[in-house]
């Protein structure tokens, strides 16, 4: 087996910006479908209340994860995101979601 590199990004939401959430992947601009080393993405929505969104996304290594997540794609990809973040920001509130990304590798299938 082919070693892959596994990035999870772990995304808290405000409830009542759920729905948001999940219109902005559900018409994502597909900006990491491109880069070199992406190989798929899964995004899980939690099934009890309170618990984080999962984004799965599988890489052939980690540098070409890290050469996404500093790239125009990525930026192009999560600004509509950042710019509600921003707008939270700007009105003195808390942003409505919040990420963690942890890095694995797959050791076995």
């Amino acid at each position: 087996m082919t070693k892959q590199f596994v990035a999870i990004n772990y995304i808290s939401c405000e409830p009542s910006y759920r729905t948001r959430f999940e219109e902005l992947f559900a018409s994502r601009a597909h900006a990491i479908d491109t880069m070199p080393g992406f190989i798929n993405m899964h995004v899980l929505r939690p099934a009890t209340d309170g618990d984080s969104y999962l984004i799965v996304s599988y890489w052939e290594t980690e540098h070409a994860f890290k050469d996404w997540t500093k790239s125009e794609a990525f930026r192009i990809g999560h600004q509509r995101g950042f710019a509600d973040i921003a707008k939270a920001k700007a009105e003195g509130k808390q942003p409505p979601v919040s990420s963690d990304f942890k890095t694995y590798e797959i050791i076995s299938e």
